[in-house]
């Protein structure tokens, strides 16, 4: 059995990332979580965007959630971004680094990564 004290750390490092997927932050990123997105890689995709955001100090403008199908599943592992006043952005194919890379310049910096994009796999 753990102490108390333990006990304690493991339930505060967790509300952390319970406040991270259920915040109310500028900016939604949004993973696909069904059968089809977690067969092709989503939830390590999902672990990365929870960690980086809350490594980037960016838990206060950013929330990381996950949803069902999100009907494109040809291109799993997707990520929706949502900010207000601007249009969704959609990642596809993801991956862990890429999820690093878009924390960094998409959700820290503004600049939207297009290879990642729909549209890119699309054309």
């Amino acid at each position: 059995m753990k102490s108390l004290a333990e006990l304690q750390a493991i339930k505060e490092k967790m509300q952390n990332k319970v406040v991270l997927r259920e915040g109310t932050g500028d900016i939604r990123v949004v993973v696909g979580m069904a059968t089809c997105g977690i067969a092709a890689g989503a939830r390590p995709v999902l672990n990365t965007f929870v960690e980086e955001v809350q490594n980037q100090n960016l838990s206060k403008k950013v929330t990381v959630s996950q949803t069902g199908c999100i009907g494109i599943c040809q291109y799993e592992p997707v990520v929706e971004i949502f900010e207000a006043g601007k249009e969704k952005v959609t990642y596809v194919k993801m991956t862990a680094e890429k999820a690093k890379k878009v924390v960094e310049q998409h959700l820290k910096n503004g600049r939207v990564i297009s290879e990642y994009t729909i549209a890119a796999h699309k054309a």
